[in-house]
């Protein structure tokens, strides 16, 4: 875990995460404080520990972005550096040094803000199974690790698409965890890793990487990153690289056979001159 700091002007930062009013809130060890004097003009704008040079103010645009702490996309609410376009989550931005208590990792009570991840192997999130790549909070006894976009995320969520809400269901590696492992989510229509929300009197089910998007503005926002791109662009693609190799084999083969009747033909115009 990194020294750093977070300033404000001109209020003071609350060290919670944005998460819905019927959450389990997950207790902060400290506030942030704010600067007293100095800085920018703007209201709300913060000095950050990942963009020293310049300060960030909150801005509130439908476009997608790359958060460049965590390393996630969003849309809506964020942090951002007029003069270079720096970007942060507004939840990243504003991210307590550690959490108390979080519904998601009862086992150990403190989890730690790391900037970095850590250890040579390839971490992932424990919630939404996607790798870590920057910002996260890291159980301080063990090796769980959670977004900050994940853990803002509450164990019931209300998702627009569904008339119930979705509980997060235990995690399929816990003891007497009953959720079956062959669903498929309602939303991507895909099988994977990580925690799930789910819909019992419905059979309803969604990814926990597939839910953050209502918290990461993507869902209000109707943005969908590159990662999940139409299939069948997907598809698409692979079969033009294909068909460009089947192509480029073809050109490669011709142009082996076109230099080797040419050698030929040279070695025998040579023959005949010696004759």
């Amino acid at each position: 875990m990194s020294g750093r700091s977070v300033s404000m002007k001109p209020r003071n930062l609350s060290g919670k995460l944005p998460l819905s009013e019927d959450a389990d809130l997950p207790e902060t060890s400290q506030q942030h404080e704010a600067e007293g004097s100095g800085g920018g003009d703007g209201d709300g704008e913060i000095v950050h520990f990942s963009h020293p040079e310049h300060r960030l103010a909150p801005f509130d645009f439908p476009y997608l972005f790359m958060c460049m702490g965590c390393r996630e996309y969003g849309a809506g609410k964020r942090f951002m550096c007029q003069l270079c376009g720096f970007q942060l989550h507004d939840f990243c931005a504003l991210a307590p040094p550690s959490l108390h208590d979080h519904p998601f990792h009862p086992k150990h009570q403190h989890l730690l803000f790391f900037e970095k991840p850590g250890g040579f192997l390839r971490c992932k999130c424990d919630v939404c199974g996607k790798a870590v790549k920057g910002f996260s909070f890291r159980c301080a006894c063990c090796s769980f690790d959670v977004h900050p976009c994940c853990a803002a995320m509450t164990r019931r969520m209300e998702f627009p698409a569904h008339c119930h809400p979705l509980l997060l269901a235990p995690d399929s590696g816990a003891a007497g965890a009953g959720v079956a492992t062959s669903f498929v989510c309602q939303v991507c229509w895909r099988r994977r890793s990580g925690r799930v929300y789910q819909c019992m009197p419905c059979g309803y089910y969604l990814h926990a990487k597939c839910a953050k998007d209502m918290v990461n503005g993507l869902y209000e926002h109707g943005v969908v990153p590159p990662e999940r791109s139409n299939p069948l662009v997907a598809v698409a693609k692979v079969t033009i690289n294909a068909l460009f190799e089947v192509i480029g084999g073809l050109i490669e083969g011709i142009g082996e056979g076109i230099g080797e009747a040419f050698v030929e033909n040279i070695g025998r115009s040579r023959g005949r001159s010696f004759r």
